[in-house]
C-alpha cells in the first residue's frame, strides 16, 4: 500500500471513531437526561406539586438545556460545520498573512 492511501484510511477510520463518539455521547444525552427527567418529575409529584408544575419546572429541563448546548457543539466538530471559519475564510486569511509577508521582506530590500 502506498503513503497516500495509508493516511486515507487513517483520516477515513478517524471520522468513523469520531462519528460513533457522538452517537455514544447522543444515546447517553437521550438515556440520562431521561431517567434524571422521569426522576425530577416524580419527586416534585411526591412533595405535592401537580403534573404541570412539576413537568414546567426549570430544573426539570436544565441539564437537557445545557448539556444539549455541548452536544450541538459536538455535532458541530464531527459533521465539519464551522459557520465562522470556512474554507473559504481560512483561503482569504492565509493570502492575507502571505501578503503581508511579502511587504514586510520588501521593507529590507
Amino acid at each position: 500500500m502506498d503513503t497516500e492511501r495509508i493516511d486515507k484510511k487513517l483520516r477515513a477510520k478517524r471520522k468513523l471513531d469520531d462519528l460513533k463518539g457522538f452517537y455514544w455521547h447522543l444515546a447517553s444525552y437521550l438515556l440520562v437526561n431521561t431517567m434524571l427527567t422521569v426522576f425530577k418529575i416524580a419527586g416534585n409529584l411526591s412533595n405535592g406539586e401537580s403534573f404541570g408544575e412539576a413537568f414546567f419546572d426549570f430544573g426539570t429541563f436544565a441539564v437537557w438545556m445545557f448539556w444539549g448546548i455541548g452536544l450541538a457543539f459536538h455535532a458541530a466538530k464531527v459533521f465539519s460545520y464551522n459557520p465562522f471559519f470556512s474554507k473559504e475564510w481560512e483561503k482569504r486569511q492565509i493570502q492575507k498573512f502571505m501578503e503581508e509577508d511579502r511587504k514586510e521582506a520588501e521593507k529590507f530590500k
